[in-house]
């Protein structure tokens, strides 16, 4: 008899139910947060599942590959169509959604996930806290200037993410206007100036991974694509072969249209916004990058600044986004370099 076992992860326990493969619960219980709670459980109980399923969430990855580690058969499923199944149920609880976990993990009938590896969770991890520190920064300076406007003090923008000296100059300077403004302005400055150098560290040692890695700098003669969209796409992406088209990328970050289809009733949407949306807010800005700051022709430019002038620069932006991403992947497919053309007409 073959069994399927579901479990309810939270991070203080495990509740765990074990069916059989006509449907009927063979062993349930609640268990401590610990993956080698759940292997004991199953060996004492002579139960051996085919598949152990599951929810993503927080601290799914970590148990994928412990689980993994101790030899469990165990599948990571995507938590939206699976909630959409559980809340079938009248009463919600842990017991009766590792119940439904088990029922999923013996019809079949989920999304399976795709759990990166450790190294790729740490390029993420340096790619996250740079943009993180880049949002501090950016709140700081958008804090700062709507307080000095009440004031009638207006600050000059910057246009280079480098040159945050200007920033700190001019609030210098404005915190002398007023003694109000002067206890703020000593509190901010210092804190300012050490966002922006962890950011700029972090920028570097990117730039640094980004120049030993052959596809990544492959990758970046695409135009509009630097180090940052490089290295968070392979680190997202990781093997092409979940892919076996280029264009599918495009669904997989959430940058195609959504269908709506019944009876007689058939029309699209705007982009599903369903994947990474990190990943998606970076394509966007290589895209727009792509439109405004790239001087030199290609047949991507062409397109995308054709399609501004008809459509408006953020409609373009978000249809060209997904270009990169496919074009990316296709270089990573077939081992080439960005092609460059004479230049193309507008």
């Amino acid at each position: 008899m073959k069994y399927f076992a579901g479990l309810d992860v939270s991070l203080k326990e495990i509740s765990m139910c074990v069916v059989d493969d006509e449907g009927r619960v063979v062993f349930r219980k609640s268990l401590p947060f610990c993956p080698l709670a759940v292997r004991d459980t199953l060996k004492e109980q002579n139960l051996m599942p085919e598949r152990i399923v599951h929810e993503s969430g927080q601290i799914s990855i970590w148990l994928q590959r412990q689980l993994e580690d101790l030899g469990l058969p165990a599948i990571c499923i995507d938590a939206r169509p699976a909630h959409k199944v559980l809340s079938a149920k009248l009463n919600k609880s842990d017991r009766s959604d590792a119940e439904g976990l088990a029922q999923l993990a013996r019809i079949g009938w989920f999304t399976a996930v795709h759990v990166r590896s450790v190294d790729a969770d740490r390029l993420r991890t340096i790619i996250g806290a740079r943009d993180h520190f880049v949002r501090l920064r950016m709140e700081i300076e958008a804090h700062m200037r709507g307080i000095l406007k009440t004031f009638g003090i207006r600050l000059t923008a910057i246009g280079n993410g480098r040159q945050r000296q200007r920033f700190r100059d001019q609030l210098s300077v404005a915190r002398q206007s007023d003694p109000a403004l002067a206890v703020i302005i000593d509190h901010v400055l210092p804190s300012h100036e050490a966002i922006c150098s962890a950011a700029a560290a972090l920028e570097d040692e990117i730039a640094a991974i980004a120049k030993r890695h052959d596809l990544s700098r492959r990758l970046m003669t695409i135009p509009g694509i630097g180090p940052v969209v490089a290295l968070n796409f392979l680190a997202l992406i990781e093997n092409t072969e979940r892919f076996p088209k280029t264009a599918n990328v495009g669904a997989f970050l959430g940058l195609t249209p959504r269908r709506y289809q019944s009876g007689e009733v058939d029309y699209s949407g705007r982009i599903s916004k369903r994947g990474d949306a990190a990943m998606r807010r970076l394509l966007y800005e290589a895209a727009s990058t792509l439109i405004s700051r790239v001087k030199r022709y290609s047949p991507l430019k062409s397109w995308a600044v054709r399609l501004a002038a008809r459509r408006g620069f953020k409609k373009a932006a978000v249809a060209t986004a997904r270009k990169p991403a496919v074009l990316m992947l296709t270089l990573w497919k077939t081992g080439e370099e960005f092609h460059w053309t004479k230049e193309a007409a507008t």
